[in-house]
């Protein structure tokens, strides 16, 4: 009768300490107001608005849930996060909201395993940024007439970060002048973005092989709290 009192007491014990212990929070995808509808999704998270450091994250859905694929440290924009829908050109802001991912490229080739679309950056690519030209927030291979050259991004001069690259849906469907262009998700370089993301070259290359337009990935990026939470996307 003893033994049976003492194994009922630890069991107790056990049990108390168990339901005193806080539940694990859900994956971080089940807790966005919106994944996109797909069957993968990368989040970019910072800490706060004022971050240029944070982490993404690459998520398959199975079954009703969601298991992260792998996670890499991330870098913002130089002058952190804003609101996607008020953000201005030109302010080295990371765009917070969800989005599509269109297309990859890049100055190098696609790394093996790639199956999303891959154009190849050369010498006469470019990404458009200025606002009066009719292929504004576009790839354009030549750079036509309206683009300005010193309103453009000549890709091969940033031959580190775009070695591989995937463009981010933010204000790319119906593009409104002066919010933003040339939102990438890309390969480090030294230092923070002038908006983008980017993760080491390693990881940008997992993602690549990782990543299938038949599942219709997205990413969400925000931050952890805040009017700009990742959890509102």
């Amino acid at each position: 009768m003893r033994r049976f009192l003492v194994t009922a007491s630890v069991l107790l014990a056990l049990a108390g300490s168990l339901a005193a212990r806080p539940a694990e929070p859900p994956p971080l995808p089940e807790r966005l107001a919106d994944t996109g509808g797909g069957t993968q999704l990368i989040t970019a998270e910072a800490p706060g608005t004022d971050s240029v450091t944070g982490t993404v994250t690459w998520w398959d859905r199975r079954g009703s849930g969601w298991v992260a694929a792998g996670s890499a440290p991330a870098r913002f924009g130089a002058n952190g996060l804003v609101e996607g829908a008020t953000r201005i050109q030109g302010t080295n802001t990371t765009p917070t909201g969800l989005y599509d991912l269109p297309y990859a490229f890049g100055t190098e080739a696609a790394p093996p395993g790639t199956r999303y679309p891959y154009r190849r950056a050369g010498e006469s690519a470019w990404w458009c940024q200025d606002n009066e030209s009719r292929a504004y927030n576009r790839w354009v291979d030549p750079r036509p007439g309206d683009c300005r050259a010193d309103k453009a991004e000549h890709l091969v001069t940033y031959a580190t970060q775009y070695a591989r690259a995937l463009v981010i849906g933010f204000n790319y469907h119906r593009p409104v002048r002066g919010r933003g262009a040339g939102i990438f998700l890309h390969v480090d370089g030294r230092g923070a973005t002038a908006g983008c993301v980017s993760v080491p070259a390693a990881a940008m290359d997992r993602i690549l092989g990782w990543a299938d337009p038949v599942r219709r990935p997205h990413i969400a990026v925000g931050t952890a709290s805040g009017p700009t939470a990742i959890t509102r996307y």
